[in-house]
């Protein structure tokens, strides 16, 4: 018998989530000297919007958000149900207030090389929704980037980290 239920779940899974994890990278083929010096900042648009999603899914999955560990192991959790079980990372808890997120295997960094896009492009994607996402799942929290694959890192180390209350909120923008 052929048909979508005759397809087991974990192998749907994984080619959907291969799938996905192409299409930034065929967007980026496709459109970059169409649209020229532009892409950049459109793309940079619709990463910030899949940050909105994660939001979302977190929400309705109502995952925990209140701790610095909370809010890393719900942005791990989020990514690997955008991206694929592919994405390979930790949560490490570095003190009540702070945490790190460890990636070791992005679906979307392999698939940006094996369609020929450099880090740098693929570390602008990852930074706008990242970035974004973070302070959108708990607004007295903020990321950066400790290390990165995209720049020839063996990891990718993302530190979440609770905000310094004494930083007026104009200069945190």
């Amino acid at each position: 018998m052929t048909g979508l239920s005759s397809i087991p779940d974990d192998v749907k899974w994984r080619i959907a989530a291969e799938f996905s994890a192409q299409l930034p990278a065929l967007y980026d083929k496709a459109f970059r000297s169409a649209v020229g010096d532009q892409y950049d900042e459109m793309e940079q648009e619709i990463w910030i919007d899949v940050a909105r999603t994660a939001f979302v899914v977190a929400g309705t999955l109502s995952l925990p958000v209140g701790t610095a560990k909370d809010l890393a192991e719900t942005m791990r959790t989020v990514m690997v149900i955008l991206f694929g079980p592919g994405f390979g990372s930790e949560t490490l808890e570095i003190s009540k207030d702070g945490a790190v997120i460890i990636v070791r295997r992005c679906p979307i960094l392999s698939q940006g090389y094996e369609s020929g896009m450099d880090g740098n492009r693929m570390f602008r994607k990852c930074m706008a929704f990242t970035l974004t996402g973070i302070p959108l799942l708990n607004k007295n929290f903020s990321a950066r980037f400790v290390r990165t694959m995209c720049t020839g890192e063996r990891q990718c180390e993302i530190k979440v980290q609770k905000c310094d209350p004494t930083v007026p909120a104009a200069a945190k923008k």
